[in-house]
């Protein structure tokens, strides 16, 4: 399947939080979008794996992405050796994207700065044509994406550039809240919900998802955004890039 964009996540919801708008903008221009993540999320104090698995797959039909799979990477153990760089750069080879998202470069939690080098370290390796990999038993084509841009996630780190999604804001928080397990929904409220609250499972928690994306949209005059960083210099053919049409 040859994508445009292939977002990784390493839990189920991290994608959701750090770039759901910018996919979701991106499918409704026609763009093909997969979804890979590393670990189930099962060290996760709310929900267990099979609930984090429905919510990833309600997520996915929200955003309207074309696949979604999960590597079961060890969440919290997982390291960045052979073997788990061998299973994205098969994943990379198989969705053959031009753009990966991942995680942010350091953050809160250490597998979210740790399964950014392992994305990049495997983005750059799938382009080697020595490396061999197989897929349902058939040899796989190298591939190297064009651009590798990293989300950003809980701390605030200055972004290289902004992305507007204004008109997916609200499809991008139900995509989020279809982790009922994981964040605050007045369906978990009228559930009794008795699992153990989490920084992330408080009422307040969303509106700082909220909070975030419309710092960044200020930053350019719009009003939500989500951010990124690339370690690859940006560059345009044309100060036209810049120019955005007036109503």
């Amino acid at each position: 399947m040859k994508t445009d964009i292939l977002a990784f996540g390493v839990h189920p919801d991290d994608v959701e939080l750090g770039c759901s708008g910018t996919i979701i903008a991106a499918v409704a221009e026609g763009k093909k979008v997969a979804i890979v993540d590393l670990t189930q999320g099962e060290l996760g104090t709310r929900g267990t794996i099979e609930t984090r698995k429905t919510e990833a797959a309600a997520a996915a039909a929200i955003m309207g992405v074309a696949a979604r799979e999960n590597l079961q990477m060890a969440d919290g153990f997982f390291q960045i050796n052979e073997e788990n760089i061998r299973k994205v750069i098969v994943s990379i080879r198989k969705y053959r994207p031009e753009i990966i998202l991942c995680n942010a470069l350091e953050d809160r939690h250490p597998d979210h700065g740790r399964s950014s080098k392992l994305v990049e370290e495997a983005a750059f390796l799938s382009g080697l044509r020595k490396i061999a990999t197989t897929l349902d038993g058939v040899e796989q084509e190298a591939w190297r994406p064009k651009y590798v841009f990293h989300y950003i996630q809980d701390r605030y780190l200055k972004p290289d550039f902004v992305v507007d999604i204004s008109a997916h804001m609200e499809q991008k928080i139900r995509a989020v809240q279809a982790y009922t397990t994981q964040f605050f929904s007045a369906q978990a409220a009228e559930n009794e919900d008795t699992e153990p609250q989490t920084y992330i499972s408080t009422p307040d928690f969303i509106h700082t998802v909220t909070g975030r994306a419309l710092l960044l949209g200020k930053r350019i005059g719009v009003k939500y955004a989500e951010g990124y960083i690339s370690k690859k210099m940006l560059g345009i053919s044309s100060f036209d890039a810049f120019v955005q049409e007036t109503t």
